[in-house]
């Protein structure tokens, strides 16, 4: 096995025009995240020095899309969609001086293994594709190998009736050393009916100079490619399979596993308990013994041991539950950190907030954080009551172990221990409903 450091280049550059979208076929979205996004964490388990995504159709989203998800990673831009050689050649003046091993992935083939790409990134020889035994062979291209490794790569067209007859397909994922492919990728020639460079040349190439060209095959649900909605679908349903039966093999209940969705990066402890049709989005960590209740949506959030979230609760961005926390039916939480044991039963939106540990939070409370223009914290401190339909108008803070009426419009801080009421008295007028009824009646009858 060698040791050698591993750069990636992440072919993301076409337009995907069979998914009848102004959205480059990388961004769509497998498991909560864009198609390049499951490219981009499976190459990282190889600890690359380099992460370069070839970008062409859409390029400034797909820039801004690799930025949020490997701030790291380098960007090449083809500007003309040319082949998959001439998509590999634009990466090159980003990689002047590495030395390593250059591993060639595509963003739309989300499912690549970490332990395929191991292997990829340790094989002894020159040049390594990554190959598969197809159940339908179709019009795949194939890998003709010998004994002295891989012959060559056939593209079906090109193919004799023995050839077609082979099942080990050709997945378009390649490994080789840096140095060779700078002495190869010159030599490509647009000698075809596309007028493209095809990476796969490169084999060709590489035994015409006496070096060692192999196959690692893998199993064929990981090459599998996204080409249309359709094909984008299969894979969702597939994704979701996996991350179920991963969670539950990880300690996870799920009481009805197929309404729940994963995203890509989902972390739940054992022992924690998900409900029915909830929905993970990018982000999320419940930890153990936590559960979670039918109908809830997490994105970007933190779920302490020992809490509980719903039924119908929406933890969005910065949410941050504490051990033992308990937020209720139609509760929604953003960037707000709720310490131990706080209880926010239902009907409440906590945003841009912290609250201490042991508070109740009653029904009907807003945290009123935007102006119109800028966005406004509240703080609220330990063992706080605040009583229902309270509006609590920031920026204010209410201390320890006080309380606000219900009812009430807080708009100045609340000392420790201290009771806050803001709403008017209330005036009783006896009689008056029913003269006031009688009188809209014969207004309504006139």
């Amino acid at each position: 096995m060698r040791d050698k450091p591993v750069a990636l280049i992440v072919l993301a550059a076409g337009q995907g025009s069979r998914m009848q979208s102004d959205l480059p076929k990388v961004l769509h979205r497998l498991g909560a995240v864009p198609l390049v996004g499951h490219a981009l964490a499976a190459g990282r388990s190889l600890d690359p020095e380099q992460v370069i995504v070839v970008a062409g159709h859409g390029a400034d989203l797909v820039r801004k899309a690799v930025a949020k998800l490997d701030p790291d990673a380098q960007i090449a831009l083809q500007e003309q969609q040319l082949g998959t050689g001439h998509a590999v050649q634009q990466a090159m003046p980003l990689l002047e001086g590495f030395g390593g091993r250059v591993i060639v992935l595509y963003g739309d083939t989300p499912f690549i293994g970490e332990d395929t790409l191991a292997r990829l990134a340790g094989h002894d020889a020159d040049v390594v594709v990554l190959g598969f035994e197809a159940a339908d062979p179709g019009r795949y291209g194939r890998l003709v190998v010998s004994g002295n490794g891989l012959e060559r790569i056939v593209e079906y067209k090109d193919a004799t009736e023995a050839e077609r007859d082979i099942a080990l397909c050709n997945s378009g994922v390649m490994a080789l050393d840096a140095d060779l492919l700078r002495a190869l990728i010159g030599q490509l020639r647009a000698e075809n009916a596309a007028g493209e460079y095809y990476l796969t040349d490169l084999v060709a190439l590489a035994r015409a100079a006496g070096r060692r060209v192999d196959v690692v095959t893998c199993d064929e649900a990981e090459t599998l490619g996204i080409n249309t909605r359709v094909e984008l679908a299969a894979a969702e349903t597939a994704f979701q399979a996996r991350a179920r039966a991963a969670a539950m093999d990880n300690g996870v209940t799920l009481t009805d596993p197929g309404t729940v969705w994963f995203a890509q990066d989902t972390v739940i402890g054992r022992d924690a308990v998900i409900g029915p049709n909830v929905v993970f989005g990018p982000g999320v960590t419940v930890e153990s013994g936590a559960e979670i209740l039918p109908f809830c949506h997490l994105e970007g959030c933190h779920v302490s041991a020992g809490a509980t979230v719903g039924p119908f609760a929406r933890l969005r961005p910065g949410a941050e539950l504490g051990a033992d926390v308990h937020v209720g039916n139609f509760v929604e939480i953003k960037n707000t950190v709720l310490d131990e044991g706080v209880k926010v039963g239902h009907l409440t939106y906590l945003g841009d907030a912290h609250v201490g540990e042991a508070t109740n939070i009653g029904a009907g409370t807003v945290t009123c954080n935007y102006d119109g223009v800028g966005k406004h914290r509240t703080e609220i401190g330990a063992r706080a009551f605040i009583g229902s339909d309270t509006m609590l108008v920031a920026p204010v803070r209410v201390g320890n172990d006080a309380m606000t009426g219900s009812g009430s419009t807080i708009t100045e801080d609340v000392p420790d221990g201290a009771l806050a009421i803001g709403r008017a008295r209330q005036v009783t007028k006896p009689g008056l409903a029913l003269r006031l009824m009688a009188a809209l009646k014969l207004k309504k009858g006139k």
